[in-house]
């Protein structure tokens, strides 16, 4: 036998087998790298070690930032010493919302940074940028932001801390984001040290995005859905008599002052705020159809965002006690949720039970206008029916006709939503003021969700400021 041909036939095939599988994985492996630098590059170069954000830099300066209608939120100036500066012309307004640039970043410096680094200028003026040993101009990000809006949310909320967002309902546009306490970010250098120690205030948190809350009354919107998912024909029919509180053996939930609401029947229940008539529904809820309907909400869920946020949070088993369905039903108990969340939940009832994407950025130009990314609105999906987005609308135009939110009735438009007064601590006097809604009534255009913190109630503190908020976008003087 030619031992060339048998060593050809016994070693060769099983060497070429192996190296033809070592090629296939190292070309996967590269097409998999390239695939995901890619999609990823945002992030890569968001990434805080990616040195390529210092060349990028050195070679463009950082793009501006402008409002919806063409305001400057923030620039960058070269001072005669060649040093570049980042300048808010609005000071605390915009605070939270377009953020900051210096000692990492937040807000929409942060979002749209990618865009801020990058130069699409024109090579003719990229050339005369060269010429003159200048900077390139870098891209400028358009948000969807306000001006008007911010400003009417920023002084109606005064200096109560809590948040406020507004937002375009038929597209998900953020078009006011109040967070407060706030701070300057013209200051940033000097403040970053006393912001960072301060562990009481917490200046630096986005409240409207990232605070945690129980959500009060305000949470009635859900337990009503479900009961009315659970009674599609008869939910109307449910009578309750209020005599200030609603007890189940030794546990006892009590209405809002105790004040008692008499004879009910769900929409008077829902419009009065009555807790002793939800508690009484929330014992009777099925608790696995519960758990279905809070997962299709978005509870204890990731948010189709890509803004910084927490992840609201609830717990409803089979196991759950009355007790703790009582305090679930109420928007009490350990129930956690943020104003964003609280603010897409309303959005979807007001569109039909689609609730759209919230997203800050509108469009990307470079330094002669050309639009070199156009952001456009997309739905993250079907939170309701439109027929269940319906009775919730009516019982939420209830609640602005005949009940906690009477501040918005009789004007040069209509409104709808629901007010909460949430305890927050042992102090049963000590409550967070909160209002959602949207307005017209019905067919909506902008929603407004709103805390007070530690204000009390929100028919009293949180209505107000949405009215002063619906007459800026209505131009009501």
């Amino acid at each position: 036998m030619d031992p060339g041909r048998n060593n050809k036939n016994g070693i060769g095939a099983p060497v070429m087998a192996v190296t033809y599988l070592f090629v296939a994985v190292f070309l996967g492996m590269m097409f998999f790298v390239c695939r995901y630098a890619v999609v990823n590059r945002q992030d890569l170069l968001n990434n805080s070690y990616n040195g390529r954000q210092q060349l990028l830099s050195s070679k463009n300066r950082r793009g501006t930032i402008y409002a919806r209608n063409g305001e400057v939120l923030a620039k960058s100036d070269t001072g005669e010493n060649g040093k570049e500066t980042r300048e808010y012309p609005y000071g605390n307004m915009f605070a939270h919302a377009v953020g900051y640039a210096t000692h990492g970043r937040a807000g929409v410096e942060a979002l749209g940074n990618y865009y801020l680094l990058q130069s699409n200028a024109p090579l003719s003026e990229k050339v005369s940028m060269d010429a003159a040993g200048a900077k390139y101009i870098a891209d400028s990000v358009y948000t969807t932001l306000d001006v008007k809006l911010q400003e009417t949310a920023s002084k109606a909320m005064g200096v109560y801390r809590g948040a406020i967002l507004v937002s375009e309902v038929s597209t998900g546009k953020v078009l006011a984001m109040v967070s407060k306490p706030d701070f300057d970010p013209n200051k940033i250098e000097d403040i970053w040290d006393s912001l960072v120690a301060d562990n009481e205030s917490g200046t630096l948190l986005n409240r409207t995005t990232q605070g945690m809350y129980p959500p009060g009354s305000t949470f009635k919107i859900v337990t009503a859905l479900e009961y009315i998912r659970e009674n599609p024909e008869n939910y109307r029919d449910y009578r309750f008599q209020c005599s200030g509180s609603y007890s189940d053996g030794t546990d006892r939930i009590n209405c809002y002052h105790g004040q008692s609401h008499g004879d009910e029947d769900f929409a008077r229940a829902f419009a009065k705020s009555c807790n002793a008539a939800f508690a009484d529904i929330g014992v009777g809820l099925d608790k696995r159809k519960f758990e279905d309907t809070l997962e299709g909400l978005l509870f204890n869920r990731e948010l189709p965002v890509n803004i910084v946020y927490s992840k609201s949070h609830i717990e409803v088993k089979p196991e759950s006690s009355n007790a703790e369905m009582m305090q679930i039903a109420i928007g009490q108990g350990t129930t956690g949720m943020s104003p964003l969340h609280l603010n897409m939940i309303t959005n979807a009832i007001a569109n039909g039970g689609q609730v759209m994407k919230p997203y800050l950025i509108d469009r990307v130009e470079n330094s002669i206008g050309t639009v070199i990314k156009q952001f456009t609105a997309s739905a993250a999906g079907d939170l309701m029916t439109p027929e269940e987005a319906e009775a919730l609308k009516e019982i939420m135009r209830g609640v602005v006709e005949e009940g906690t939110a009477s501040r918005l009735k009789g004007l040069s438009y209509t409104a709808a939503g629901k007010t909460g007064s949430a305890e927050y601590s042992n102090v049963k006097e000590e409550s967070h003021a909160w209002f959602t809604g949207f307005a017209p009534a019905s067919e909506p255009e902008i929603s407004v969700t709103i805390i007070i913190e530690g204000a009390g109630s929100g028919g009293e503190f949180a209505v107000p400021i949405a009215k002063r908020i619906f007459d800026a976008y209505f131009g009501v003087s």
